[in-house]
Order: C-alpha cells, then sequence, then structure tokens
C-alpha cells in the first residue's frame, strides 16, 4: 500500500470535500494495476478454485484487511509515549489506506466477473457505488434510467460516459457527505485511549467493509461458472 498519500502541500482553495474525492481518485489510480495480482493471491491455495470461491476469498481478504487496520491505528493511543497528535496523523493515513483497500476490493470482484473496467469514469462508478451501498445503486439506475438487479454489469456495458460523469457527481457528492462526516467521528473515536480506540477503528472499519461486501455482491450477481 501507498505511503505518501499526505507528502507535499495540500493547496489552500482545496476544500475537505474535494480532498476526498483526490484521494479516492488516486486510490483507485493505484489499485488499478494490482488487480490481477490480489486475484492471483486469492488463489494461491488453490489454483482450481472456482470464481465464486475466488470470490469467498477476496470478501474475507478485505474484511480482515480493513478491519485490521481500523484496530491498529486505533490502538496507538494506548501506546505508551504515543500522543494524540501521533494518533491523529495514522489515522489520517489509515483513512486512505481504507480507500485504497475498498478499491482494489471493488476493482478485482469485477474483474473476476469478467467486467472490463478500463475507463476512469466507470471504475470510479463502480467504487463509489459499492462503497456507498443502496443508496448508490439507487442513483446509479435512476440517473441511468436502467432498472433490474446487478447495476454493475449495466453500467460497464450500456450506459454512455457523459451519463456516467453524471453518475459520478451526485455518488461524489453522497460519498463526501457519508464517508467524510462518517469518518470524522470515527478518527476522533480512534484516539480514545486505553484501548477503546482500537474497538471504535476496528468495529467501523469492520461494518464499513460488509456493506461493500453486501453492495458488491448486489451490483454483479451471481459468479460466473467459470474463467473466460
Amino acid at each position: 500500500m501507498a505511503t505518501d498519500a499526505f507528502d507535499g502541500p495540500v493547496p489552500a482553495a482545496a476544500a475537505p470535500g474535494q480532498r476526498v474525492l483526490d484521494l479516492l481518485d488516486k486510490a483507485i489510480d493505484i489499485q488499478g494495476p494490482l488487480v490481477r495480482k490480489n486475484i492471483a493471491r486469492a488463489r494461491q491455495r488453490n489454483p482450481e478454485a472456482t470464481p465464486a470461491q475466488v470470490i469467498r476469498s477476496l470478501e474475507r481478504m478485505y474484511v480482515s484487511a480493513l478491519t485490521g487496520t481500523g484496530a491498529a491505528v486505533g490502538g496507538t493511543a494506548a501506546a505508551p509515549g504515543v500522543g494524540t497528535g501521533v494518533a491523529l496523523a495514522l489515522s489520517a493515513g489509515e483513512v486512505f489506506s481504507s480507500l485504497e483497500l475498498s478499491a482494489l476490493f471493488a476493482l478485482s470482484i469485477a474483474e473476476v466477473h469478467g467486467i472490463p473496467i478500463d475507463e476512469v469514469e466507470r471504475r470510479r462508478t463502480i467504487v463509489l457505488g459499492i462503497m456507498l451501498g443502496g443508496s448508490g445503486s439507487a442513483t446509479i439506475t435512476k440517473v441511468a434510467e436502467r432498472t433490474g438487479q446487478h447495476w454493475g454489469r449495466q453500467v460497464v456495458a450500456k450506459v454512455p460516459a457523459e451519463t456516467l460523469r453524471q453518475i459520478n457527481k451526485i455518488l461524489g457528492r453522497h460519498f463526501v457527505t457519508k464517508f467524510g462526516t462518517k469518518q470524522g467521528i470515527v478518527v476522533l473515536g480512534r484516539v480514545a485511549p486505553f484501548g477503546i480506540g482500537a474497538v471504535i477503528g476496528g468495529a467501523a472499519n469492520a461494518a464499513m467493509a460488509s456493506l461493500a461486501v453486501k453492495a458488491a455482491r448486489h451490483a454483479f450477481g451471481p459468479p460466473p461458472s467459470g474463467w473466460s
């Protein structure tokens, strides 16, 4: 995972909401080339695994990794000699790591389903839609004017780029409102002393991961029966 998300000056004019979206875009760009490596890692124990088995492995890997990062950062506040400032700095970095993990998970699931997502706008729609869960799904189907299940397939195959840009603007606003507000509360909770922060951080990330897993299942539907 990248560790330089916060290197360099941040433009004074950059609004907090735009900063969150910029971080998300960076996470998507970084994780895009790593999708096939992530799938290969999920198949290491069983090279003959079916797509359904690989998807289950990807889900477990994602939930475990995201929960672990939240708990690890939350636990720093209880360590001797670690001040609140250090804990806050670590938590800010963990926010970017959670975006990286979520982008990698969403794009990996799409790849297993055999859905090509080479275009930036389509990648952004997939990641935003899955991270937002039910509200993301509702927005995508409404703006795209397409009904039915498994919006992940429809977005890639049938929705024109201009419509995707409109969808992503709306999803972006929802993402900033939902993710930014929740993360602000969680970040403060993670710096709580006596190990309380570890519980808060781990539980919050576990909940976010579970939401994304359910959303991905809804977005793409049943796994393919075999590898294409």
